[in-house]
């Protein structure tokens, strides 16, 4: 009798240990998410936090020109003229931005890999404030409205030469990278990889507009 009774009491625990695993496992399998769902999960929060990213980034400087105008007006009396000119003075405040909404990309979810397809040039606005002094003109040649024109798009040639000779946009291209760069830090730390022009982006340096 105790053999059996030992044996019986074998089966309680086998079968105990039995319906545990089933039990165990069948709540892993219903609670844990499979590999597809990880990868949506994981595409979603990269597709926000690219979103969140995405904003104007905008550096401004402030430039001063002084232009001298003139312009004079033949006559058909040898040595007579009508001549009228003035001194301008320009003081433009200048922003040079990024929309980082019009950054484009492609989401590889299985290789998980970003891809920044399109990255935006630059606007460049320049606001300027024109002055005129020492203005000096004739009845036959008195200023007009087309004068104030060549006036105004003189004076923004000459700002967008300094400009472009300034850091102003080479700061702007900086803090672009800068904020481009929390892209890499949002995929790296999912495990997820960034490219760009074909490169694989493993730090700040390597992009390059």
């Amino acid at each position: 009798m105790g053999f059996f009774t030992t044996l019986s009491e074998l089966r309680k625990w086998l079968v105990l240990i039995l319906l545990g695993l089933v039990l165990f496992f069948g709540y892993k399998y219903f609670t844990t998410p499979s590999r597809e769902t990880t990868l949506e999960n994981d595409t979603n929060l990269i597709q926000q936090q690219i979103k969140n990213v995405g904003k104007l980034v905008v550096t401004e400087g402030h430039f001063a020109e002084v232009l001298t105008y003139k312009d004079r007006k033949k006559t058909y009396i040898p040595g007579v003229t009508f001549d009228k000119k003035a001194l301008v003075v320009i003081n433009a405040d200048v922003t040079v931005g990024f929309d980082l909404s019009k950054v484009t990309y492609d989401i590889d979810a299985e290789r998980k890999i970003v891809t920044i397809t399109n990255i935006p040039k630059e606007e460049i606005k320049i606001s300027p404030d024109i002055k005129y002094y020492n203005t000096e003109s004739s009845t036959f040649n008195a200023f007009t409205g087309d004068d104030y024109n060549k006036i105004a798009k003189s004076a923004k040639e000459s700002l967008a030469k300094k400009i472009e000779n300034s850091t102003l946009k080479t700061n702007a291209q900086n803090r672009l990278l800068s904020e481009l760069t929390k892209m890499l830090v949002v995929t790296n730390s999912m495990g997820w990889t960034l490219q760009y022009k074909g490169n694989v982006i493993q730090k700040e340096t390597d992009l390059k507009l």
